[in-house]
């Protein structure tokens, strides 16, 4: 089962993020910044507060928010993707 086992904040909005099959991504994370959950991320002394759930096998900040692991891992294509159909809907 694909999980995330290390997070690191870089500059701005984006992680440095490693996964247990050794894959590494740098992932802007600027796509998390709205509605309820994402409105406080937008605080980037918040936002480096992420940290990786061991039960969720995934990042998640103090308010619960997290990200599919699945969706990190397929990289920013995937995540471009999901940004276009979320604004097409």
């Amino acid at each position: 089962m694909l999980r995330v086992i290390a997070v690191k904040p870089l500059d701005g909005y984006k992680l440095y993020i490693e996964f247990s099959d050794r894959v590494v991504r740098v992932i802007d994370c600027s796509f998390l910044l709205h509605g309820t959950l994402g409105e406080p991320l937008k605080d980037l002394d918040y936002f480096r507060r992420v940290r990786v759930d061991d039960d969720a096998r995934t990042i998640v900040w103090p308010n619960g928010l997290d990200a599919a692991p699945e969706l990190l891992h397929e990289g920013q294509e995937s995540i471009d993707a999901f940004k276009r159909h979320r604004t097409a809907a």
